[in-house]
């Protein structure tokens, strides 16, 4: 590796580098940049010398393979660009998944909700060949749709009551009560997100009057609200320049207090009401860099360094920037988290760890999805319509040999718990039982819950976000131990079955068996039980007649406690 200066001078600096791969089981790189395949898929070098980065992409297929381009369906560019990378690794797709398959996963991933068994049955008797996008479609309207991502963006901007770590602020419920339902209000109207965050960004008056400039009451630290904008908004995670360069990427410590400068005139001042402070434009104050202590001009992350009239609100200049063009990385990230949401993984995942050494799995369909979620002027509808007609979205999970190790290309479709908001209300709506949470009437949903602060045992369990953080990884999605024994053991399921007497009812209608364990299917696996489930069950109720209802019942709670209810496939 070799360094040129800007005296025209150059010098091997191999031993002064860095080298790195972002997926080893692919391939290694040693000291000297020497690289060695692996398993088969892509992997990206890293050489880093001084503060300069630059990447490599390797692609690693078996020696002497047996190959054959599949001639491939394509429903829209995005199978296009997919199905274009997979040729390159040569790994062959899977097949597409069912309809019983396509129905529960559009159903949770677009409205956050489990199909009822007259939905199962409607679709499947729908002779109409472009049913799926029709489904698509009618999903797209429901307010679930907009529920599912007010909740989304609402742990994105951390609305909850009280300001993260500080304890000593105290838990306005009603400015985080305000505050989603502002967020709530312009979603549901389907404003653009990047009106809704030019909104947030330039917002002043009082955490009351105006929810908005409660974005800026979330965090006070100015150093913390610098990241998390970067974080939310670009998906970049800079804290590492805060007090040197950054290792792994290419922001300086220049970058961080140039940026942070956007927001050093930041005034606030209390009111009458304890709960409403007044966000405003001081005129004054700056961001000095840690080193140096010199006076930082505001300057866009990975962009110019605008001119500001002295007095003019900075916020304001950073938030027409910011939802622009002129940003790059906004539409990408806005792209890449929602991409994210219906695949499992984002084409950058983390989704907000955009950097030099953690490059898009594919660049092709990234910049796609960032192009025409701009063309789109940000219609989330017709953007989530692209990806939920796509034949990459309605692949089967099956693996076969060539794609079995994949999880960055999209080749099949993964395994994916359910997040626990969504899980709740399928338990809630699958045995009847309505669930009450504060501040929301009897029967509303987890997904409506507008306080990060407030849960229950099942939601922390299951790893709802608290909020506390930007971070992506503040939802856990990983089943664990404690799960399982939650639902074998707790009350989330067993007294639910009780209480809510869906066989109980079913039974006084005078259904029969088959009718009943094909409606306890439908609810619970969006799926007809096959000839040995419907056998086994069968028998035990013939053994013991008198217990029709236990059985019938133990069954119910079978199903609630399987793998195939909580996971999505």
């Amino acid at each position: 590796m070799r360094a040129t200066y800007s005296d025209g001078t150059d010098r091997d600096v191999t031993n002064l580098a860095l080298f790195m791969s972002n997926n080893d089981p692919t391939a290694t790189i040693d000291k000297q940049g020497l690289v060695t395949s692996g398993d088969r898929g892509a992997a990206f070098m890293l050489a880093r010398f001084n503060v300069y980065s630059v990447t490599a992409q390797v692609l690693v297929i078996p020696a002497q393979l047996k190959y054959e381009r599949p001639n491939l369906a394509e429903t829209n560019y995005i199978d296009t660009l997919v199905d274009e990378n997979l040729h390159k690794l040569r790994i062959l797709p899977s097949g597409i998944c069912t309809d019983e398959e396509f129905v529960r996963r559009a159903f949770i991933d677009i409205a956050g909700v489990y199909p009822e068994a007259k939905d199962m049955r409607a679709f499947l008797a729908d002779a109409n060949p472009n049913k799926r996008a029709a489904l698509v479609d009618s999903l797209l309207e429901r307010k679930e749709f907009t529920e599912l991502w007010v909740m989304k963006w609402a742990e994105l901007l951390q609305i909850r009551s009280g300001i993260a770590g500080n304890n000593n602020q105290p838990p306005f419920y009603k400015n985080a009560l305000l505050y989603y339902n502002w967020l709530s209000e312009r979603i549901g109207k389907n404003i653009p997100i990047n009106e809704i965050v030019v909104e947030l960004l330039a917002a002043t008056g009082g955490t009351v009057s105006n929810p908005a400039v409660n974005f800026y009451q979330t965090e006070l630290d100015q150093l913390k609200l610098t990241e998390n904008v970067a974080q939310v908004f670009m998906g970049m995670r800079i804290q590492c320049a805060q007090c040197h360069n950054h290792p792994f990427d290419r922001w300086t410590m220049d970058d961080y207090y140039g940026f942070k400068a956007f927001f050093s005139q930041i005034g606030r001042k209390p009111t009458d009401d304890p709960a409403e402070v007044i966000i405003y434009n001081s005129k004054g104050g700056e961001s000095r860099h840690f080193l140096t202590q010199a006076v930082m001009k505001p300057k866009f992350l990975g962009g110019d360094t605008p001119e500001i009239k002295a007095g003019e609100d900075r916020r304001k200049v950073l938030a027409e920037w910011m939802a622009s063009p002129r940003n790059p990385f906004f539409a990408r990230n806005v792209s890449n988290i929602i991409w994210s949401h219906f695949n499992g993984v984002g084409v950058v995942e983390p989704v907000d760890d955009v950097r030099v050494s953690n490059p898009p799995s594919n660049p092709a369909l990234i910049a796609a999805l960032a192009e025409h979620l701009t063309e789109y002027k940000y219609d989330m509808r017709k953007f989530v319509r692209d990806i939920c007609t796509s034949q990459t979205y309605q692949r089967s999970t099956k693996v076969n040999e060539t794609n079995a190790g994949d999880k960055r290309n999209f080749s099949h479709a993964q395994f994916r718990r359910v997040r626990s908001e969504v899980l709740l209300d399928a338990i809630s709506q699958i045995t009847d039982t309505p669930n009450k949470f504060q501040g929301l009437p009897l029967g509303a949903r987890a997904v409506q819950i507008a306080d990060g602060a407030v849960s229950n045992y099942f939601l922390t369990t299951f790893g709802r976000a608290k909020r506390e953080s930007v971070c992506s990884c503040e939802v856990k999605m990983e089943p664990t131990l404690s799960q399982a024994l939650h639902l074998m053991n707790g009350d989330a399921v067993n007294d639910r079955i009780k209480q809510g007497r869906v066989v109980a009812k079913m039974i006084q209608e005078k259904k029969n068996d088959r009718e009943i364990v094909e409606d306890l299917f439908l609810r619970v696996f969006g799926r007809m039980p096959n000839d040995k489930e419907w056998t086994n069950v069968q028998q035990a109720i013939t053994e013991d007649p008198t217990a029709r209802q236990n059985v019938l019942e133990d069954l119910f709670w079978a199903l609630l406690n399987s793998k195939e209810f909580y996971f999505n496939h």
